[in-house]
């Protein structure tokens, strides 16, 4: 009975390009890219697939209008930050976006340099001009930075969609950790050398260090112009 009332809401709410959206980010966020068929968000809907075709022209386009609202949905830049603290924020903001809608990374790998990307790298581009860079550098800079975004954000994702269900991550991490320790000490010093920190590894806590490190490359431009 619960089911069926619920139902007949979602068929008396009119059908909008937004409703569309909105159960499609729901179904790739619980199914995944596989799961999202036109049926499915039909009985979602409570509608039949025709009319989705009004809104939505094919999946693809559906695709990218699930993209476009998850990052529609990044916070706005802080007006009182400081240029390094603007960029780190929204980085943060993608790594976190992509985190809780995995699909996300794959879709804007492919798109990285269209819509709905452009905004970021837009963002990306003006905090990267008010810290000095040169501008002949400047979109090797913000292209350069939002490619290691991307390729982190989507990583995580990945790693944690290939985890099988259930896996304790501490524990995942301190076996591969321990393989680490365990290889030949003269072609692998260097992975030896850290494999402990690999126990305490926090993706976020990286991520965020990489993006200092680019933050600190990009500054030093400043001094190198001529």
């Amino acid at each position: 009975m619960a089911t069926r009332a619920r139902r007949q809401d979602r068929r008396q709410e009119p059908l909008t390009r937004e409703r569309i959206v909105t159960a499609a980010v729901e179904i790739l966020d619980t199914e995944g890219e596989g799961g999202l068929t036109f049926r499915a968000l039909a009985d979602r809907l409570a509608t039949g697939p025709g009319a989705i075709y009004w809104h939505i022209t094919g999946k693809e386009n559906l695709l990218a209008a699930a993209t476009e609202a998850v990052v529609a949905a990044l916070p706005a830049d802080d007006p009182g930050a400081t240029p390094r603290e603007a960029v780190r924020a929204l980085a943060l903001a993608v790594f976190d976006a992509i985190d809780a809608h995995p699909w996300v990374g794959a879709q804007l790998a492919r798109t990285a340099w269209q819509s709905p990307m452009l905004p970021v790298f837009e963002r990306i581009g003006r905090q990267v001009t008010a810290l000095g860079v040169p501008e002949a550098a400047r979109f090797t800079a913000a292209s350069t930075l939002l490619s290691y975004i991307l390729g982190e954000a989507g990583q995580n994702a990945a790693n944690a969609l290939a985890a099988r269900p259930g896996t304790d991550r501490e524990a995942f991490l301190g076996a591969v950790a321990d393989r680490w320790a365990d290889l030949d000490a003269e072609r692998y010093a260097f992975t030896r050398g850290v494999a402990g920190r690999l126990r305490a590894h926090d993706d976020r806590a990286e991520f965020v260090a990489g993006v200092d490190l680019f933050l600190a490359g990009i500054t030093a431009l400043r001094g190198a112009e001529g």
